[in-house]
């Protein structure tokens, strides 16, 4: 813990590296008295494989995006400076989060299997689970803002799941998922499709809303089935490392 708060202090020095290192090491130091380090930092890890693949994402399309930044027991964010342009470039962006951490979450799995390994088990499911989570169709999630490459009226599916989340396992975090989704909601209520503004930043091809939607579907299936199956393996005595 010692050799944490350290490393803590010494990242608060690092100038433009400040925002993601001493987040990630202040996270690091507090998950690891709950957890342990070697589970902390490879949660950690593939949260930072998550957000690394919005920030790429981000910046191939010629956006202003902030460094990865973490808040402990809530997971990490990059802050857009700017509004895409259009629905395609924000379902662009919001996808390759999910995308990346699963490639991340499958490699820690298969790695797990190899070495028989329940710690490294434990560590791939916290990460299909969080993208598995980060696609439930609803802003400000990573779902609602694929999703909305469809319709933003699709947030109303989402709305019923996130309800059952909460009344099945109550969390400060879906409380705070659920204010932050209201206002866009309410926009989603609104929506106009007809609107110039809407036509606008909404109207993509039928290719183009085909083409993300059996995206979002194919992954959200991959990253449900594979929760499972490594929830199950984790009731089974597996070795740790």
């Amino acid at each position: 813990m010692k050799v944490l708060l350290v490393l803590l202090l010494s990242g608060l020095k690092w100038g433009k590296l400040a925002t993601t290192g001493g987040s990630m090491l202040l996270s690091l130091a507090l998950y690891a008295t709950i957890w342990g380090w070697r589970y902390a930092a490879g949660f950690i890890a593939l949260l930072f494989a998550h957000e690394m693949g919005h920030y790429v994402a981000a910046r191939q399309r010629g956006l202003d995006v902030g460094a990865p930044a973490f808040i402990p027991f809530m997971g990490a964010f990059i802050a857009l400076k700017e509004r895409p342009a259009d629905v395609e470039t924000e379902a662009y962006v919001a996808i390759a989060g999910p995308v990346v951490g699963t490639i991340a979450a499958l490699a820690v799995y298969w790695w797990a299997r190899s070495v028989d390994s329940g710690l490294l088990l434990a560590i791939a499911y916290s990460g299909l689970f969080l993208n598995l989570f980060n696609l439930l169709p609803i802003s400000p999630l990573d779902g609602g803002r694929v999703t909305a490459v469809l319709s933003p009226r699709i947030w109303f599916a989402g709305v019923p799941i996130l309800l059952a989340l909460m009344l099945y396992r109550p969390s400060p975090m879906l409380l705070i998922v659920a204010v932050l989704a209201m206002p866009q909601l309410i926009q989603a209520w609104r929506y106009d499709p007809h609107a110039p503004e809407n036509v606008a930043y909404y109207g993509v091809p039928l290719q183009t809303k085909l083409e993300y939607g059996a995206a979002y579907l194919g992954l959200a299936a991959l990253l449900a089935i594979m929760s499972y199956d490594v929830h199950e393996m984790l009731g089974h005595t597996v070795r740790p490392i």
